[in-house]
């Protein structure tokens, strides 16, 4: 099944990337690397797409973690009502994407309207999906929500696993919160971080149906991510199925390398740690 569903399909992808086969012509012709140069020298939409996507990733990788983390503390320093707490926020990462992302275009469009009608709710009237300045934090806000629940698990997982005498030796010699989190609870759990974060950045590069519910791609291409560039060079404009397989390989290859750098320098901090 890995072979014929993901494999094979992307060594022909690969192949096609050096072709300008539309994905239906039986003739096509080999034309090199054309297509790459193309699509990072002279496709603006492209390398926009490429920009907001850096810039989404960034925003959800920093914030998913750190507020999946601060969860993930809290929680487990209450004594009582854990199972509540952690049912509660992890309920929002077993909706289905789609279902919830309509949930909140349901509230961004009819909601909010209805609520700025009062007064001391003016701040409301916004265009939370049309305008390109507030959308961004938008599907940031949606974004969060929907995927701090497996990350605050995975968090609260590795905190349950540090000694419970390392943390009484530290509370013994005078250890402040601060000095808890710094000195023991981070080094700790580094193997947490490095998963989560590794999650966090493969998931963000890839997304797609999140933003196309959210948004389309717009305003005016303002919020479109290197994926949904791909789909509609291929399927939905041009139909040039050989340059949408080039942005492809373009694609894994920033997220290979990334996420390569990424790993090692955190696993290094483990071995660190």
């Amino acid at each position: 099944m890995y072979v014929i569903f993901l494999v094979i399909p992307m060594l022909q992808g690969s192949y096609y990337s050096f072709t300008n086969w539309d994905g239906l012509n039986k003739h096509y012709s080999f034309i090199g690397i054309e297509n790459f140069i193309e699509a990072i020298r002279d496709d603006a939409n492209f390398r926009s797409s490429i920009v907001f996507t850096a810039k989404y990733v960034l925003f959800a990788v920093v914030f998913q973690n750190a507020i999946a983390l601060l969860l993930a503390l809290m929680i487990e320093s209450q004594s009582k009502g854990k199972g509540w707490l952690r049912t509660i926020f992890f309920m929002p990462s077993m909706l289905s994407i789609i279902i919830s992302t309509f949930m909140w275009v349901f509230v961004f469009t009819k909601v909010m309207p209805a609520l700025s009608k009062y007064a001391v709710l003016k701040f409301l009237d916004i265009s939370w999906l049309g305008d390109p300045n507030v959308s961004f934090f938008t599907i940031m806000l949606v974004s969060v929500w929907g995927g701090i629940g497996t990350l605050m698990i995975i968090y609260m997982s590795a905190i349950q696993g540090i000694p419970m005498h390392l943390k009484e030796a530290a509370i013994i010699d005078g250890a402040k919160p601060y000095h808890m989190l710094r000195y023991i609870t981070l080094p700790l759990i580094a193997h947490a971080l490095t998963i989560c974060i590794f999650l966090t950045l493969n998931n963000s590069f890839k997304v797609y149906d999140l933003i196309y519910a959210l948004t389309g791609g717009g305003p005016a291409r303002a919020t479109q991510v290197i994926s949904m560039n791909i789909l509609e060079e291929a399927y939905q404009r041009n139909f040039r199925y050989g340059y949408a397989s080039a942005k492809a390989i373009i694609l894994f290859l920033i997220i290979l390398v990334i996420t390569l750098i990424q790993v090692s320098v955190m696993k290094k901090r483990e071995v660190e740690a």
